[in-house]
């Protein structure tokens, strides 16, 4: 059982590792990686809190719930910085790029955290012949999802905000149709 937990344990470490670097890439950035993975410790928080509160002890399924959660959590995340970098290119100013992604982008998170919360509520109750074996993977997606949500519309844009704060505009030459001559 410990070798499960230790394997588990480091496939969640190594998923968040291997996370950020793919964001890395994605974004061709460091900072904003970060940004996107600051919800992360929110859903970690929210797993142990449903745990500890439904009495549910560390298990695999509970693991493998911690696992699911990290993924939901990235991608609310990446939908919000996503957005909001391209607002920051057309604003220039970060504070208000990160305003509008997070209520831009509140509905879609939410539904997307409501399907998954709502979707894994009947596991999470445990009812019927052997559902308490996966119960607490319902529990922990459940939990960190819920934490990992607010931290994603709240958290997430304000670390964005910070993490641009010296960001200024590059000056675009101005556009010129072609076929006309330009003239200044």
């Amino acid at each position: 059982m410990n070798s499960a937990f230790a394997g588990l344990l480091f496939g969640l470490l190594g998923a968040i590792a291997l996370i950020y670097l793919l964001i890395v890439v994605n974004f061709q950035s460091w900072s904003d990686p970060f940004v996107i993975v600051s919800a992360l410790p929110a859903a970690l928080a929210g797993i142990v809190w449903m745990l500890f509160a439904s009495a549910t002890p560390l298990s695999v399924p509970a693991l493998t719930g911690a696992i699911m959660c990290m993924g939901v959590a990235t991608a609310n995340s990446v939908l919000v910085i996503s957005f909001a970098r391209e607002r920051l290119e057309e604003l220039g100013d970060p504070v208000a790029a990160a305003l509008e992604a997070g209520f831009v982008r509140f509905r879609p998170v939410l539904m997307t955290a409501l399907a998954m919360i709502i979707g894994m509520a009947p596991m999470a109750l445990g009812l019927g012949q052997g559902g308490e074996q996966n119960a607490p993977l319902g529990r922990a997606v459940i939990g960190g999802l819920t934490l990992a949500t607010v931290a994603t519309l709240i958290f997430v844009p304000v670390v964005f905000s910070i993490a641009h704060r010296n960001y200024k505009r590059t000056a675009t030459a101005p556009s010129v149709a072609i076929g006309e001559p330009n003239v200044a």
